[in-house]
């Protein structure tokens, strides 16, 4: 069935921040069983970031966003019965995916590396997520991977200092980059029977994302810097404030740019220096204050009306809530709800619709707290008992 590609696909993730969870969170979408596991004296920081909205400890608001759809169980790997336990793990539930962003100097030591973990299974994926490659063991915070990146530098406007992105852009595109070699190997797999090894770098992966940035730069000694809300290439192209917001207006070619000018109160823009793209780049900065002075004596209703029957690009610029209620966006939301709670939230929707989530109604399970599943993992599938269960924690083996 079609909801089923992934449904035996099984991960086991020793994950923390965003950009592994995200991974995960992004194989759950598609019918994915994942596993997280965390260090159960040294759990994932995230867990205590933003809003505490249960009565509880480790189940903050910021920590519910990409974790849902998971279960979860504690191991404490620097343990020799820790790595033992997780070997027997990786054989019982035939282990499909194993994945981690820790450092790599951690890979041996706590017997995660993938030469260790081909021995246990021999066609198991190995996913290993780094900030600057598997050689390197600085570690990767999203702000300094944009700042060493470039992103910061072409964030923000000209005469500003440089800016963060307002997404973690690095955490994400790694986690988006990652999932396509996930489904490489899953292919290279089923075609030879063979495992793999994928290491994702996610400095590679935020420098990956500067195209013309780059080409520019390098190729035609051309640098490229901070610009705002304008084009490289393309004016006027900008946000302008209307009388209660803003709209983004994206003027493409100078055919566009003539039917603007048409515009019951745009006429007085019909210049001559303006009917070439070259000469409205030539005068932007004065095209663009003169564009808002126009676009501030009218609603943004009023603007989006007048320029989409004239068929020139424009939107107004949503607030989240406003996004929320999209209708392109409303009906594909997720959602969890918590069985002990009652807490329901809604979740961001999917890049793509997947059949899995259809199946279950787009409602995901809600997000797993602490070792929420080891007595159902390490009891039921190893077979161990309460008392061997409650000796391990004890000892702080889970």
């Amino acid at each position: 069935m079609p909801n089923e590609i992934l449904s035996e696909i099984k991960v086991l993730s020793l994950e923390q921040a965003t950009v592994l969870p995200y991974l995960t969170y992004r194989l759950a979408q598609d019918g994915a069983q994942v596993i997280r596991l965390e260090n159960p004296q040294f759990p994932d920081p995230n867990r205590q970031v933003g809003d505490r909205v249960l009565d509880e400890e480790l189940m903050n608001a910021y920590f519910l966003a990409i974790n849902a759809g998971k279960k979860a169980i504690t191991l404490n790997l620097k343990a020799a019965e820790g790595q033992e336990l997780l070997r027997k793990l990786i054989q019982r539930l035939k282990i499909d995916i194993f994945a981690t962003n820790l450092l790599p100097r951690s890979y041996k030591k706590l017997g995660i590396d993938y030469e260790t973990l081909r021995e246990v299974k021999p066609d198991l994926i190995w996913v290993g997520i780094t900030g600057f490659g598997p050689e390197s063991n600085e570690a990767a915070y999203e702000p300094v991977l944009e700042a060493r990146s470039g992103l910061m530098e072409v964030t923000g406007e000209p005469d500003g200092p440089p800016e963060v992105v307002g997404i973690p852009l690095s955490d994400m595109g790694t986690a988006e980059h990652a999932y396509g070699q996930v489904m490489k190997a899953l292919f290279h797999r089923e075609r030879t029977g063979e495992g793999y090894r994928i290491d994702l770098c996610m400095f590679q992966s935020s420098t990956s994302w500067l195209t013309q940035a780059i080409t520019m730069t390098a190729s035609f000694g051309r640098e490229m810097t901070r610009r705002g809300n304008t084009h490289e290439f393309f004016a006027p192209v900008s946000v302008y404030k209307t009388a209660d917001g803003y709209v983004y207006i994206a003027v493409g070619n100078d055919r566009q740019w003539e039917d603007l000018t048409r515009l019951p109160g745009f006429e007085g823009l019909a210049r001559e220096e303006y009917r070439k793209n070259a000469g409205r780049i030539a005068d932007k900065e004065n095209l663009n204050r003169k564009l808002e002075e126009i676009t501030r004596q009218r609603t943004t209703d009023e603007l989006m009306r007048l320029f989409q029957e004239a068929r020139i690009p424009i939107s107004r610029v949503n607030r989240i809530r406003e996004v929320i209620e999209d209708p392109l966006v409303r009906e594909k939301l997720l959602y969890a709800e918590d069985p002990r709670s009652g807490l329901r939230i809604t979740l961001a929707p999917p890049p793509v619709d997947t059949p899995f989530l259809q199946s279950v109604g787009r409602r995901l399970s809600f997000p797993p707290r602490l070792g929420e599943h080891n007595q159902e993992i390490f009891g039921q599938v190893l077979g161990l008992s309460e008392s061997e269960l409650e000796e391990l924690k004890a000892r702080g083996i889970i």
